[in-house]
This record gives C-alpha cells, structure tokens and sequence, in this order.
C-alpha cells in the first residue's frame, strides 16, 4: 500500500530498551477534498531513509498495516495499530536521480529485420 502527500512533520530517531530499537516518525498530508494527517513510523534500519527529506517535500510511502493484540493486567484484550514504513520516493518534479528515468521511445532505432515467426514465440 501506499500513501502520498506533502511532509508536514519529521521526528527524531528515537531508541529503545537495551538492545537498540529505533523509530522515527513522519506526518503526512494528503492532498485531497478532506486532507488527512497520516503518522507513518519507520523502525531500525529504515530510520535513515528519511535523512534526505525535509517538510513541504511531496512524496509517496510504501506502508504495511500492523496490528497487535495486549491483554492488560485486568484480563482485558486491547487491540492497536500502526502504519510502518518501509520506502519513501519524492514527488517533486527535477529531482529524480539520474539513470532512473528510461529514454523516450524516439530514441531508440525500429527493428526492420522481423520475420512472422517471431511474433508467436511465447509459450503461453
């Protein structure tokens, strides 16, 4: 899944307990009739993918839904959710990273040496 808009907020990386773990939220706004502000929470490694961007950049981030259930000390069974992180791309026009982009289809020379049979070699 994905979710697109503009970056209203950048966190710290936070850690965690004694081995380390580490989050970093970013907010999100999208771009639409009714704008919502998406907290999307990237872990570990996946901090540093928000290093190079900053607030008012529109991107596009892959996300996974993450579910988890708690039993509190009273026996009750609580539910939460997160929105998890897992790649950002910027949106902003000029500034994709060269060798990305393929050329235009005019670039590229018509192949003139066809026969029939080349046209039904898929095996499906």
């Amino acid at each position: 899944m994905e979710v697109e808009g503009k970056i209203k907020m950048i966190g710290e990386t936070q850690t965690f307990g004694s081995n380390g773990f580490r989050k970093r939220e970013v907010v999100v706004t999208t771009e639409e009739q009714y704008p919502q502000h998406i907290m999307v929470e990237f872990i570990q490694d996946k901090t540093d993918l928000l290093n190079n961007y900053q607030v008012g950049q529109p991107v596009k981030i892959g996300i996974n839904l993450r579910g988890r259930e708690w039993v509190n000390p009273q026996g009750e069974t609580k539910y939460f959710n997160s929105i998890q992180g897992w790649r950002i791309e910027n949106l902003q026009a000029g500034n994709a990273a060269p060798g990305q982009t393929p050329p235009p289809a005019d670039q590229f020379e018509p192949a003139q040496d066809l026969k029939d049979e080349d046209y039904d070699d898929l095996p499906f």
